[in-house]
């Protein structure tokens, strides 16, 4: 084949030209837009990594808005907790100066006065906010955390950082972790409230050789917390009676009578209430002590526990008969409470019947003979049948349903456990003291509901625990006579079984018969107690609150008319077991508790100052305040809790700004990484530019001369 002229100018010009201009193009465009490709098809592998690094860019640029969001409320938490640290020392300073004996009424007022001052400082702390967005309300971040009387309105939703893949760190302290945390490496503290002393000081002829001092010790006898009337020191007769009721740690309930005599000490009667609460010679579960002022201390030994709990009362019949040795402890109700009337009665007839109190509450209280509201004439008698709090149109019990199995714990918790405490739909059998009664269920036990009504009428019920048999059985409860079915919610409606009936059938109960709207007919249909309960809710509302208490709200009075007692039919009757729950208690006084209840704490420990309380004297002032001295005990507790979330929140802005430099430094290295892939090197392209352009002469120039040449030059 013969090759022209122009078969040669296309193999040297055409096919090299479109090539070099598509190379000049190509990297003229790289030099001017400053990347290597501009579309996928440009180059695949580049093309695809730039899109997996662009996306890691934004990613690292949302988690480092997201660190730095967190940080900024974690910082913030951080300086308010110092104030925090800053003021509770105040408050301890205070304290130990209130505690101090030489003070007067007018400086004991002037540190109160100051005290309070700290108080409104902390809740104005606890409601510190950021862009309108408050620190210590969990999520809940537009509502104001604590109001005026210290409730806690928030919530205990931790909120959380992206801070990489699958991981996040929490960034905020709630009010339920601050102010009403649990710390379970703590353990629960009680004393009774009234102050005992030697009873037989101020009458000589009745004193032992030598005298004895008016305080009370482990070493006085139990003549001396008792009294006497004549110098028979009775070493056989046990005569002196103490009626002693409780909760273990274990939430088992106990009820029972403890005998001695004249010569029998203080410490044997100390060491026969330890003996109720499990203790043995090698093995002490509680400690029982007796401080100066013969109030009666308990320590829980198990850490964690919130269910400890005590009330005793004493009774000694002077006259040698049996009336102190009762079966029903209302059968105390006439004895005589101040025993310079038994010695020297001023008030006809004389009495032998002493009664010695060591817990008052200054609640109501309720006889169990089924009159509703019939005041008690010796108010530390009674444990469990007392009526509710009444504060405007709320009134409350004052003892928390805590569950069973989470009472106690060995893993530090520093959040509020709300599975703790009872839910609507909490059964009451994993509260109750199942030992009692039929062992291991709620059949056979019934409740009593004694009070008024919302509109001032008295009221008596009972709420009947029975088993469902199939047979149409079950639990119901009694109003007037009258017996009417407790439904469950099942298909189809049957009464419900003891074990399985919740926290919010009872209250419903509760609430219809408080409100008195109560079913058609009996024992009703489910349809007519559906809407007796419908109709109850507009008038009230029973519920739980946070910490586990019972609570009737009145809906169409500010100050209503009800009144609520409620309790075990058992709990008058020595003979009988134990209550297998209580609602409301004159009981004694919380010291220290796992369960923190912040600004609850920091009132009682403000008005034991206010009210010049040393101990917790039921007859001076608020009746179940601490008292000063408990008070320093209890500020310690919270400062060790404040200081553990401090620490925790320290922990969570370290933790937040070490991810912030890991963040921004990952977010550096991706983008040198996303350069290195896609950007131009102009170094790099200039010089190719350069190197094409000289080709691209080298050619036309090449082509410039074959294009002179004349056929002569081919033959």
């Amino acid at each position: 084949m013969r090759v022209t002229s122009s078969m040669y100018y296309d193999s040297l010009y055409g096919n090299n030209n479109l090539k070099l201009s598509k190379e000049l193009f190509d990297v003229n465009r790289q030099i001017a837009s400053g990347i290597k490709i501009q579309y996928a098809s440009d180059d695949i592998r580049t093309f695809t990594e730039t899109m997996r690094l662009d996306n890691e860019v934004v990613v690292l640029g949302q988690i480092k808005k997201s660190v730095q969001s967190g940080y900024k409320i974690s910082n913030q938490s951080d300086s308010t907790l110092n104030e925090f640290d800053e003021s509770m020392n105040r408050m301890r300073v205070l304290l130990l100066q209130a505690s101090n004996e030489t003070n007067s009424d007018v400086s004991l007022d002037a540190i109160a006065v100051e005290l309070r001052g700290i108080e409104k400082n902390l809740k104005s702390l606890a409601n510190t906010s950021i862009n309108g967005q408050y620190l210590f309300s969990g999520s809940a971040v537009d509502v104001k955390p604590i109001s005026e009387d210290g409730t806690y309105n928030g919530n205990n939703i931790a909120m959380n950082a992206f801070v990489g893949s699958r991981n996040q760190q929490q960034y905020n302290v709630t009010g339920s972790q601050l102010f009403l945390g649990e710390e379970v490496l703590n353990s629960r503290e009680i004393t009774s409230n009234m102050v005992n002393k030697n009873l037989l000081i101020d009458y000589p002829a009745l004193q032992s050789s030598p005298a004895d001092s008016e305080a009370l010790s482990a070493s006085s006898t139990i003549r001396n917390l008792m009294g006497d009337t004549d110098n028979n020191v009775d070493n056989v007769n046990n005569k002196h009676h103490f009626y002693v009721r409780g909760v273990k740690s274990d939430g088992v309930s106990f009820k029972t009578k403890i005998d001695m005599k004249d010569t029998d000490t203080i410490d044997s009667l100390l060491t026969n209430i330890g003996n109720l609460y499990g203790n043995t010679p090698n093995l002490k579960l509680v400690n029982v002590t007796m401080n100066s002022s013969g109030e009666i201390k308990i320590e829980d030994k198990q850490k964690g526990s919130s269910k400890l709990d005590f009330h005793m009362v004493g009774a000694v019949d002077f006259s040698g008969g049996t009336a102190a040795d009762v079966t029903d402890i209302d059968n105390l109700d006439n004895g005589e409470t101040n025993f310079a009337e038994i010695i020297n009665p001023t008030t006809p007839p004389a009495k032998d019947l002493f009664v010695k109190q060591f817990s008052v509450s200054g609640l109501d209280l309720v006889t169990a003979r089924g009159t509703p509201n019939t005041t008690s004439n010796i108010e530390g008698l009674v444990y469990d049948r007392t009526d509710f709090m009444k504060e405007g149109s709320i009134v409350s019990s004052n003892v928390s349903q805590i569950l069973k199995d989470t009472n106690t714990s060995t893993t530090p918790v520093t959040y509020l456990n709300e599975n703790a405490f009872a839910k609507p739909s909490t059964k009451i059998s994993d509260v109750a003291d199942l030992s009692k009664g039929t062992a291991d269920t709620l059949a056979g036990t019934s409740f009593v509901l004694n009070g008024k009504d919302t509109s001032g009428n008295a009221y008596s019920a009972t709420i009947d625990f029975a088993a469902y048999t199939g047979a149409g059985t079950g639990s119901t409860f009694t109003v007037g006579g009258v017996q009417y079915n407790i439904y469950n919610m099942k298909d189809p409606r049957t009464a419900v079984d003891a074990d399985e009936m919740t926290y919010q059938q009872m209250m419903d109960v509760m609430n219809m018969v408080v409100t008195n709207t109560l079913p058609a007919s009996n024992p009703g249909t489910a349809d007519e107690y559906d809407n007796a309960i419908s109709t109850s809710k507009s008038k009230g509302d029973t519920y739980l609150s946070y910490d586990g208490k019972i609570q009737f709200g009145d809906q169409l009075a500010h100050q209503t008319s009800a009144e609520i007692a409620f309790y075990d039919a058992n709990s008058d009757d020595f003979s009988k077991d134990a209550s297998v729950m209580a609602f409301n208690a004159n009981n004694a006084l919380t010291i220290t508790d796992p369960k923190t209840d912040f600004f609850k704490s920091i009132d009682e420990i403000v008005t034991a100052v206010e009210e010049y309380k040393e101990t917790p004297n039921g007859s001076i002032g608020t009746a179940r305040n601490p008292g000063i001295t408990n008070a320093i005990r209890i500020i310690d507790d919270l400062q060790d809790h404040v200081a553990r979330e401090h620490s925790i929140v320290g922990a969570n802005s370290n933790s937040l700004e070490s991810a912030l430099g890991r963040t921004e430094l990952l977010e550096i290295s991706t983008m040198s990484l996303r350069s290195s892939v896609i950007d131009t090197d102009l170094a790099e392209s200039s010089l190719h530019l350069t190197q094409l352009t000289l080709n691209y002469e080298a050619m036309l120039s090449t082509v410039g001369r074959i294009s002179k040449l004349s056929l002569v030059n081919y033959l």
